[in-house]
């Protein structure tokens, strides 16, 4: 059982918004950060959008662009494009690579949507997992050659198109492509004009090896309370979309290093210790674009999205699909932006009334959200009437 060795302390919800914006970034950017420390800090950036991680990361450190992002990225190499928790594309700082790897790894078997006769054997994802580790030990490939190089390292079966996606059907051995990457063995090389290429994350980082299992997830844990506590162990497996009672092992067997805590008449989960109020109080205007961390980790949703943020801001209850608006930690507008050369038109629909003074942050807000894009800002306030990413 979870560490009950001393009486339940309590953190209110203020506190909470408080302590979260600012291991964010979010009260206040990093000064004198890098890239890697802001992704570090949210336990990684989504990138299915990389123009969107790109702004989740210049609004958490002073100064950056862009640019710099992408030359972390793809220069520096103190970020790496994987596929993450949920199976989803994500930025990683390199150095935790081993880490993340190790536990993403040793999450349990997700259940096969997929017919019966579609489906990879698991003595044929072991095969292609193999194939693709050793097709692109030493390079970088696009989706279509790394298809032949499997093949060739299988046999034809593999190229079977069996997996549907994007009005097309994907050969049989993409079921595999998340597993490859949680297993350390691919990662995302530079697009080669519009077309992604993969490549082994050895070459990102020599000599790297998945940290073992236990290690990895009881790190990865510690990480996500710190930046997302308090928090329960559903949540935690909502986060990794991972089964809910093997989250709750998990945090069962981490006793020693945890800590309940009492929420408005509810119990959740910290750090053992790690009970102090906010540095400072929830406070600001930030505007957060698709898929940013914090929105998409934060628990619970009816706090995070209250009122009418809930219907405007949600798609099917998931967190993600609009850039939103947050005032003191907690959604109250959501927002497009629109490009056009070097013009960014940025709308803002507000759910709440804004101070003079809150007026003033977004200003501020469009304008950095335009030096990250190196772009010039204008901000329109009105309805929004595009739907949300899908």
């Amino acid at each position: 059982m979870t560490n009950r060795s001393t009486a339940m302390a309590g953190l209110s919800w203020a506190d909470i918004w408080g302590r979260r914006l600012d291991r964010h970034g979010l009260s206040a950017p990093m000064r004198d950060g890098r890239p890697a420390d802001a992704v570090a800090a949210m336990c990684g950036a989504h990138a299915q959008v990389l123009s969107a991680a790109e702004v989740s990361i210049g609004l958490r450190v002073v100064g950056l662009t862009r640019n710099d992002v992408r030359y972390a990225l793809w220069e520096e190499r103190s970020l790496v494009k994987t596929f993450g928790p949920r199976g989803t594309v994500h930025l990683l700082p390199t150095h935790e690579l081993p880490l993340w790897t190790g536990a993403l790894g040793a999450l349990p078997s997700s259940s096969n949507s997929m017919p019966a006769d579609a489906r990879l054997t698991p003595e044929q994802t072991h095969e292609v997992v193999a194939a693709i580790a050793e097709a692109l030990a030493d390079t970088e490939l696009t989706v279509d050659e790394l298809t032949a190089a499997v093949a060739t390292r299988t046999g034809p079966w593999a190229t079977d198109p069996v997996v549907p996606g994007f009005g097309s059907m994907r050969p049989r051995w993409q079921q595999a492509i998340h597993l490859a990457a949680h297993r350390g063995v691919l990662c995302f090389g530079p697009n080669r004009g519009r077309k992604v290429t993969y490549t082994s994350p050895r070459r990102w980082l020599p000599g790297f090896r998945p940290t073992p299992a236990a290690d990895a997830l009881a790190g990865l844990v510690r990480r996500y309370l710190h930046a997302y506590g308090p928090a329960t162990p559903q949540q935690f497996a909502q986060w990794l979309s991972a089964p809910r009672r093997w989250a709750a092992e998990l945090f069962d067997s981490l006793a020693d290093q945890l800590q309940q805590v009492e929420v408005a008449g509810a119990v959740a989960w910290v750090l053992a210790g790690d009970t102090a109020p906010a540095p400072v109080p929830a406070h600001g205007v930030r505007l957060l674009p698709y898929f940013d961390a914090y929105t998409v980790g934060c628990h619970p949703r009816e706090r995070l999205f209250p009122a009418a943020a809930a219907q405007r801001a949600l798609s099917g209850g998931q967190a993600g699909n609009y850039p939103v608006l947050l005032v003191d930690g907690t959604v109250a507008g959501i927002w497009h932006q629109r490009r056009s050369g070097r013009k960014l038109d940025i709308t803002v629909e507000l759910l709440t009334t804004l101070t003079i003074d809150e007026h003033r942050e977004l200003a501020d807000q469009v304008k950095r959200i335009g030096e990250i894009l190196e772009s010039e800002p204008r901000l329109t306030m009105g309805k929004i009437a595009v739907g949300g990413h899908l």
